[in-house]
């Protein structure tokens, strides 16, 4: 009986052992070693993150929706996100109505140029002002924090007379030769970017190549440049979709002639009704016939921008990490 009964407790005594086990390895699958690694803290985690990209998708995907509505499905409210009937003529109009493809070659010329040349300026600046010593470096790079503090709609009267005196309204100068000089689109924050990337540099590089005999301006373009290679992609992805959406600089210096997306995207309006292929009511709400087009000319616009990110996301994620900006 002793026996018997001195088995029966080890087994009772095991079998909560066994249940103490699968217990406390269901909980630490669940809470985790740390409570954000468990499955109850993915699973918060993965829902927040869904919520979050849905929000910021959802602007997206009423633009496509939208673009690709036939007239009565923008007129029926029973009709939510998918239409009936994809209706690609809207797209055809905002191509006919912006004019897309001279646009899209002028705001691709101002974007892609103006971003090099202030890759280009704003290294050679941020460099001098990081590793360089020369009188007044100090209140030099005052005068750059205070043109970043400063807002642009100050300064457009004088910019404007200048251009206007200059010849460069209305041509893509008024905004490639402030970036070749350091100051265009956000250039302070750009210098500032390769200023604080290159005071994180060993001076020990410097210091070899001029041993080596390197000069000066080899030292930059043969050494530093290239060290600086996620700092220029991070500039330069910054001010491509800078200069690809501005408009208030663009309505200002490119009002007619040499015009961009974004002014053309504003124009759209008397464009398309201009254009007897689309049908207007004026008895039904605000004009609602005329959204159709506008999400499509609007999907357009933003379409390669989005189209140079989704290329280079890793790069651009690994940059942003190299020059602190996520600090």
């Amino acid at each position: 009986m002793k026996l018997s009964e001195t088995y029966r407790q080890i087994k009772i005594e095991a079998e909560r052992t066994v249940s103490s086990r699968r217990a406390q390895q269901l909980k630490k699958l669940a809470l985790g070693q740390n409570f954000n690694d468990g499955w109850i803290a993915k699973a918060i985690l993965l829902g927040l993150l869904s919520v979050i990209a849905f929000l910021y998708v959802k602007p997206i995907l009423y633009m496509i929706s939208t673009g690709l509505k036939s007239v009565e499905d923008l007129i029926d409210p029973v009709v939510g996100l998918i239409p009936r009937e994809l209706h690609f003529s809207n797209y055809a109009d905002a191509l006919r109505g912006l004019h897309y493809w001279e646009a899209f070659a002028n705001t691709l010329t101002i974007a892609l140029f103006g971003s090099l040349l202030q890759v280009f300026s704003c290294a050679l600046t941020g460099y001098a002002l990081a590793r360089l010593k020369f009188p007044g470096k100090n209140l030099f790079f005052f005068l750059i924090l205070v043109t970043f503090l400063i807002p642009p709609q100050i300064t457009i009267v004088p910019l404007y007379m200048v251009f206007n005196k200059l010849g460069w309204l209305n041509t893509p100068f008024v905004f490639l030769i402030p970036a070749l000089l350091g100051q265009g689109m956000r250039g302070a924050l750009f210098i500032i970017i390769f200023r604080q990337f290159f005071l994180s540099q060993p001076k020990s590089l410097e210091e070899a190549a001029k041993i080596d005999g390197a000069s000066l301006f080899r030292l930059f373009f043969r050494i530093m440049l290239p060290l600086a290679g996620a700092a220029c992609l991070v500039v330069f992805l910054f001010s491509f979709i800078w200069y690809w959406n501005m408009h208030f600089e663009a309505s200002m210096f490119l009002s007619k002639d040499f015009t961009p997306l974004s002014l053309r995207l504003s124009a759209l309006e008397t464009e398309l009704m201009g254009n007897k292929a689309i049908n207007y009511s004026a008895d039904v709400g605000k004009d609602p016939v005329s959204e159709g087009p506008k999400m499509a000319a609007a999907f357009l616009i933003i379409l390669p921008p989005l189209i140079v990110y989704f290329i280079a996301q890793r790069w651009f994620t690994e940059g942003i990490e190299r020059t602190g900006l996520v600090e």
